[in-house]
């Protein structure tokens, strides 16, 4: 049965077979129109940063929403966001007409996490389902990191490590997905703080099919020694700096602008191997 199907019948439904489409909902992704989706009016958070939204906005034009929202079935052409906000926002601002989401019902709480728990130990998950997974028991059933891996038969560690892959860009969760790179990988681009470079060794893990350890090793060397000489970085002009990030972000890797003033300076691109630069020059011709 299709979910709208599922979700045209639910009325009428007997209470057995109310929780027989919980348990189908809770891991079935509906695409649902935006214009459907309404905006929680308790939802505590109001303000959202508008270059973040629209940094955002512009990835999933090229990626789609990976991780779906959740929303509540209010009737049959109407919801209510849960969780997803700055995701919903974002997908208006790029134009999208429909959104990936996870359905609810008005009162399926203990069902729900009955049914998310149970999901969890499938073992046909990709690690970003179990991460977004996790997330949901977390958001929706008001769990702990803790009491989470109790209900999961998971270390409070482990949790956490699969809730960290939801932080990581969308290219990197669509990998993990694809199954092009591992959970080690992932670890090893989570501890890189500069997106740009995260991105770029992220590159030369899939085109040169790096294990893990070398994952780890070239991570390492891009981390920039710490010393006690270095002199005072002068920080650029606001204009420059948002050039030099967007630039970063767009090409995938590590770019810095350099101003002499008067409207003239530099601009360097770092790479880190051939086949990076046959990318960033397939970019750049492109």
């Amino acid at each position: 049965m299709g979910i709208r199907a599922l979700l045209s019948n639910i009325d009428s439904s007997s209470p057995e077979q109310q929780e027989e489409a919980v348990r189908e909902l809770s891991h079935t992704v509906a695409m649902i129109p935006v214009e459907q989706i309404e905006v929680n009016p308790f939802q505590p958070r109001i303000e959202f940063d508008e270059e973040a939204l629209n940094e955002l906005a512009e990835s999933l034009k090229v990626h789609g929403v990976i991780q779906p929202l959740t929303i509540r079935r209010l009737t049959a052409d109407a919801y209510q966001l849960i969780s997803g906000e700055r995701r919903l926002r974002a997908a208006k601002i790029a134009g999208l007409e429909a959104v990936p989401a996870y359905v609810r019902l008005a009162n399926d709480q203990e069902m729900l996490e009955m049914a998310l728990v149970e999901n969890i130990q499938r073992e046909d998950l990709n690690p970003i389902e179990v991460a977004i997974t996790y997330q949901r028991l977390i958001d929706e059933c008001d769990l702990t990191h803790e009491s989470l891996g109790d209900r999961v038969g998971k270390k409070r560690s482990t949790v956490t490590n699969f809730l960290g892959l939801l932080k990581l860009p969308p290219q990197i969760q669509q990998a993990l997905k694809d199954k092009r790179i591992s959970m080690g990988h992932a670890k090893a681009l989570r501890g890189i703080d500069d997106l740009a470079v995260q991105l770029s060794i992220f590159q030369e893990i899939v085109t040169k099919g790096l294990s893990v350890r070398d994952a780890e090793q070239l991570a390492r060397s891009y981390q920039e020694p710490k010393t006690t000489t270095k002199k005072a970085v002068k920080r650029l002009p606001d204009g420059y700096q948002e050039v030099q990030e967007k630039l970063s972000s767009f090409l995938g890797a590590k770019v810095q602008l350099k101003s002499q003033g008067r409207g003239k300076g530099q601009i360097v691109i770092r790479f880190g191997s051939n086949d990076d630069l046959n990318r960033l020059l397939d970019l750049i011709e492109g």
